[in-house]
């Protein structure tokens, strides 16, 4: 794997941030982030989780398994239960009618003890913003962000 995709950023809001939280506490270890499209990471080693507003901190780590997409029924009844969704009718909800999605399986997952700020971000990567799609971080600029 090239040293570019070391790492990749997560965007989360604050309502799947807790609930991800709450469902770590219950000693979960394969989670499930859920997307409406088809971007996110192929290949990585770690996920970093980047709360957006109101926060705005990278506020956890992951172990990436791997990112699938599909029918999302099929997705659903294979890995709807590591997800941080409450039921089949929340899940369809959340999918505004599209009938792909997208699942990014982890483990590892801890919330950070230090949260990482907005500034120091933008020290790291010299931009004002996350893309909304996520970004690759190479291992240097990833360590520089996690230490």
């Amino acid at each position: 794997m090239p040293n570019e995709h070391y790492a990749y950023i997560l965007i989360f809001n604050e309502k799947w941030w807790n609930r991800l939280c709450k469902r770590n506490r219950s000693s979960d270890e394969i989670h499930v982030f859920v997307r409406k499209n088809r971007v996110g990471p192929l290949e990585t080693q770690k996920l970093l989780f980047y709360v957006g507003k109101p926060i705005i901190q990278i506020r956890g780590v992951a172990d990436f398994i791997e990112r699938l997409t599909g029918d999302y029924k099929d997705l659903w009844n294979a890995y709807g239960d590591e997800t941080c969704l409450k039921n089949f009718d929340e899940y369809v909800n959340f999918l505004k009618g599209r009938k792909t999605a997208t699942f990014i399986r982890f483990t590892n997952f801890h919330e950070l003890r230090n949260p990482i700020s907005m500034d120091a971000i933008i020290q790291a990567l010299g931009v004002l913003r996350i893309p909304r799609g996520g970004k690759y971080l190479n291992r240097e600029t990833a360590n520089q962000l996690t230490v």
